[in-house]
């Protein structure tokens, strides 16, 4: 194993071969292989030698467990949820393997289902610490801050010497607007890991929140200056973010004041918001930016399905701040047949040839189907997944729209909404995954009609999820959605770079849903040149 921590897979690789040569019905020298195959990259292999694990002794919890965390790692949760239940099968008073089976029901978006899988590991071990911090943020995301903050408070209870468990609790305070309680345990999260970056990046977004500029720019310097050798998710996140709120600081705007959300949402699709506030119009820098043209489209009266209430209302307030920071042209249309969707894009597409910069936002439904994005129009029924081609628009024809523009190409989609049409399926999610599905009623992949799926893109080109891969977007109760919303006070910040804006974005729709929902950018831009939506 220490080969392969140590990223030697080869070597890893041959010891183990060797291994198996010696005693080929040892277990473990055949489930260690298949780790150094799978982060090597050889994923059939690594299957393989789970398979032989298996083969040998099927009566093994383990070896399903390990075969689990690897069908998870691959994003095939539902292959993953099986074999964890095999697990639980062969060995129920285990823990853990309660606790890693709700870590896939959080990824499906079953978050009861979650919730009951950490009940179970509680029961079973009432001192689990991981069960109790993981349940907290099941509640957190489905809106619940007082369930969330008890689990948080059991799990200081049982382990008081854990910097993360004063860092989650004290984000869950930040939230809920008890800024002191927030600061003192961000100052606890410093006494147990010093210099933490995320525990100076809340302490700065809370400063923020109080109206004490000057202490949370002097919070965000300390997480950029910090030697900390943590190098998780979280404390790499935690340093984009006080990047991007320094020089929101630096450019001398005012900041949008973001409310505390409500300790208990009153609906798990949406979250109080203010209304939009358009920036003012601006003169840009000559030829700064070059010409910048737009398609803005907001879907809301679907004729299948339930109207949606933002999209109208988002498309607008979108399109008036393009025109105000200086886009030469921007096309708003509003609840498009597919017809209309497909002539828009053609038109577009025409004049994105003689622009620098090219950019698409749309709001209303999107729906992903074997791991393609699709945006639905109006007329759209989707009785089953076979009219997908013919009734929907696929995410892949509105970045060939943006395709000739000289310099940059984004696309917004504030599409990620619950599936409106997964309640006609009938057939199991799997059905959309085989090689031909035709006739089958919609069903989504991996996400269980929640949210689009992961996009790679290439060439100056973003692309941006009001709500990550497999997260749903909320609406907003105030005439907005959260993201609109934040995209609208971010985008007139000047002389913040492009990427530092969308941050912005994402760092205030999580501040304004308490962490459930969480914008996603893909794709870059080339590094020899800034882009912004304001210059100085």
């Amino acid at each position: 194993m220490a080969l392969t921590n140590k990223e030697q897979f080869n070597r890893a690789i041959e010891d183990y071969d060797q291994a198996i040569r010696l005693d080929p019905k040892y277990l473990w020298s055949w489930v260690n292989r298949a780790e150094a195959w799978y982060r090597k990259g050889e994923t059939a292999r690594a299957f393989a030698d789970l398979e032989e694990a298996a083969r040998l002794d099927p009566s093994n919890s383990r070896v399903y467990s390990v075969r689990a965390s690897t069908w998870w790692q691959l994003g095939e949760l539902d292959k993953a949820i099986a074999d964890y239940s095999e697990a639980i099968r062969l060995e129920p008073a285990f823990s853990v393997f309660y606790n890693n089976r709700a870590l896939v029901w959080r990824d499906k978006g079953d978050y009861d289902k979650a919730i009951a899988d950490y009940d179970e590991a509680i029961r079973r071990d009432p001192n689990d610490v991981r069960a109790y911090a993981n349940r907290g943020e099941i509640w957190r995301l489905k809106g619940d801050l007082d369930r969330a903050l008890a689990d948080q408070e059991k799990q200081i209870r049982i382990s008081p010497r854990n910097a993360n468990s004063y860092l989650t609790r004290g984000d869950t305070f930040r939230y809920r607007g008890e800024f002191e309680r927030a600061l003192a345990d961000y100052d606890k999260t410093l006494i147990f890991e010093t210099d933490s970056i995320p525990a100076y990046t809340g302490r700065g977004l809370t400063f923020e929140k109080l109206g004490d500029l000057n202490r949370a720019r002097a919070e965000f310097e300390k997480a950029l200056a910090s030697r900390s050798q943590n190098r998780s998710d979280v404390s790499k996140s935690s340093l984009e973010t006080a990047k991007a709120r320094l020089a929101a600081l630096n450019s001398g705007a005012v900041q949008p004041i973001i409310h505390a959300a409500p300790t208990k949402a009153a609906s798990p699709r949406s979250v109080p918001t203010p209304a939009a506030r358009v920036p003012a119009a601006t003169t840009p820098p000559a030829g700064k930016q070059g010409r910048r043209v737009a398609l803005v489209i907001g879907n809301s009266a679907y004729k299948s399905v339930p109207p949606l209430s933002n999209p109208h209302n988002d498309a607008a307030a979108i399109a008036r701040s393009l025109r105000n920071i200086g886009f030469e042209t921007v096309t708003l249309a509003g609840d498009v047949t597919r017809e209309k969707l497909i002539d828009a894009l053609r038109t577009f597409a025409n004049e994105a040839e003689n622009s620098d910069w090219a950019m698409v936002y749309y709001a209303g439904h999107g729906i992903e189907v074997g791991g393609v994005n699709y945006l639905v129009p109006v007329d759209a029924r989707l009785a089953v997944d076979r009219d997908i081609e013919y009734e929907a628009v696929p995410l892949s024809q509105v970045l060939r729209a943006t395709d000739a523009a000289k310099k940059i190409k984004l696309v917004m989609l504030d599409a990620c909404r619950d599936n409106p049409f997964a309640p006609r399926k009938t057939a199991a999610p799997e059905a959309v995954a085989r090689a031909s599905t035709a006739g089958a009623p919609i069903a989504s992949r991996s996400t269980n009609g929640r949210g689009l799926a992961e996009v790679k893109v290439t060439g100056a080109t973003l692309v941006v999820f009001a709500a990550k891969d497999g997260q749903i977007a909320l609406d907003g109760e105030g005439g907005n959605s959260p993201f609109a919303v934040a995209v609208v006070q971010r985008i007139a910040t000047p002389g913040v770079e492009i990427n530092k804006v969308f941050r912005l974005v994402r760092d205030d729709v999580m501040e304004a849903t308490a962490g459930r929902q969480e914008p996603y950018t893909y794709g870059s831009l080339p590094g020899k040149e800034d882009f912004f939506f304001v210059a100085k």
